[in-house]
């Protein structure tokens, strides 16, 4: 160890290791401390088919093999340039600890574990590593340091939400594109493959997507998906995307009532009836830790899921509008099982051959969980994401560090990849409304 650089020691909260069952190999040459308490709760995850169960199971048999018939107490090392692994039992409640924190839970003794190793280590950083905001200002409070888990997270969320550029280009460019409807050599500088933009020259405007020195027009008008039309220059990015036999990921952001589902469903409708895709799958993150809310209701699995699928029926309603023909479709697709609505844990182990798979509420994914889901994607298959990252539900995870934001930064730039944002409300005038100043 140097000694002017005294490796650190991380104290992990169960959190970070239901979040990424591997994180102890984050954290280079410092030490990794994971405390008794936190083994225990470990124990209550293993058993359940969600992500969360799926990390304590996988954390337990990691633990196994690096540790094998060895003793704890001096920890052992994690590899070639890394710290130590340790289990630390639990220590007597230190009076600072016992005079500030009210009630002595798993919470309270990981802070009065960092707490007393900090005394105990003047030498060294003790750093408590959690998911929780509330435990973190605990602890900061009390002078220990502590942090979230950063790796897999963003540093630049304006990504996320970048507006579609406008640019000025010569006039005939435009008039290329509306007279011959088909792609246009010019160059972008700095431009990326499928990035959406406004041409602009004078008092002409086209809208048009760039694609290694192409651009393709963009229509609002010839654009439609089962006899839905775009109604602005987002949507019909969304649809075009959408619509695109070379793209095959995308992702569509956007607060409530800007269309996402709507024009998402939409778009996997018309091209289920035109033989595109032998399935439309739909799916949903129902709740962000467990699916113990689901766990709870009654019923077989269709009960259960029932209720956070009400969007995706909204959205097939208001797509039907009352036609009787549009009815018959949908009911027909769904009776012979090619419109599926399933629960996003069956989706675990599964290969998607030539699917459409729409995904809702992405930004309550942890970026492992997107990963798992993504590398389903079989032969011929589309992945679509949907979500809102300021509309986060899971309690452990932020803009920067869900696995939305988190698929959204790695494939920037990627051929066969396309992201918008929607930022323009078309639910109504009063949904609008409320979306800007609630």
């Amino acid at each position: 160890m140097d000694k002017n650089n005294p490796v650190k020691m991380f104290v992990l909260d169960t959190n970070v290791i239901l979040h990424d069952s591997s994180c102890i190999y984050k954290f280079q040459e410092n030490d990794v401390i994971i405390p008794i308490q936190v083994i225990e709760e470990i124990d209550t995850f293993k058993k359940g088919l969600d992500t969360i169960h799926f990390h304590a199971r996988e954390f337990c048999r990691i633990i196994d093999e690096i540790t094998g018939d060895h003793i704890f107490n001096g920890g052992i090392s994690l590899g070639k340039d890394m710290g130590k692994l340790k289990i630390a039992l639990a220590k007597p409640v230190h009076e600072m600890i016992n005079a500030n924190l009210r009630t002595i839970n798993v919470d309270a003794e990981i802070i009065n574990l960092a707490y007393c190793l900090k005394e105990e280590h003047k030498d060294r950083e003790v750093v408590i590593v959690s998911k929780d905001i509330n435990l973190r200002l605990k602890a900061k409070a009390l002078g220990v340091p502590a942090q979230d888990f950063m790796y897999e997270t963003i540093s630049d969320i304006n990504i996320l939400s970048d507006k579609i550029k406008t640019i000025e280009v010569p006039a005939k460019v435009i008039d290329a594109l509306y007279a011959n409807k088909i792609p246009v050599s010019h160059q972008i500088k700095g431009a990326s493959a499928n990035q959406n933009f406004i041409l602009k020259s004078g008092s002409k405007s086209a809208l048009a997507k760039y694609k290694n020195g192409i651009l393709s027009l963009v229509s609002k008008d010839f654009n439609s998906a089962f006899g839905v039309k775009a109604k602005n220059s987002e949507q019909a990015f969304t649809m075009d995307a959408l619509l695109d036999p070379n793209i095959s990921l995308v992702t569509v952001e956007g607060p409530a009532g800007t269309g996402k589902t709507f024009i998402s469903l939409a778009c996997g409708l018309e091209q289920l009836e035109k033989e595109k895709y032998d399935q439309v799958l739909f799916s949903r993150v129902t709740i962000s830790m467990g699916d113990r809310e689901v766990g709870f209701l009654p019923g077989d699995i269709k009960d259960k899921i029932g209720p956070f699928m009400n969007s995706m029926e909204d959205n097939l309603g208001a797509i039907i509008d009352g036609s009787f023909t549009a009815k018959q479709k949908i009911d027909n697709l769904k009776g012979t099982g090619r419109l599926i609505i399933e629960p996003l844990p069956f989706i675990r182990g599964r290969s998607l051959q030539k699917v459409l798979f729409i995904l809702d509420e992405a930004q309550n994914l942890t970026p492992h969980e997107i990963k798992t889901i993504a590398t389903r994607a079989g032969e011929g298959s589309k992945f679509v994401f949907i979500g809102d990252t300021r509309q986060i539900d899971n309690p452990y995870l932020d803009q920067r560090s869900n696995g939305f934001s988190y698929l959204i930064n790695k494939f920037q730039g990627q051929e066969c990849y396309s992201h918008i944002h929607l930022f323009k409300g078309e639910r109504s005038a009063l949904a609008e409304l409320a979306a800007n100043l609630l």
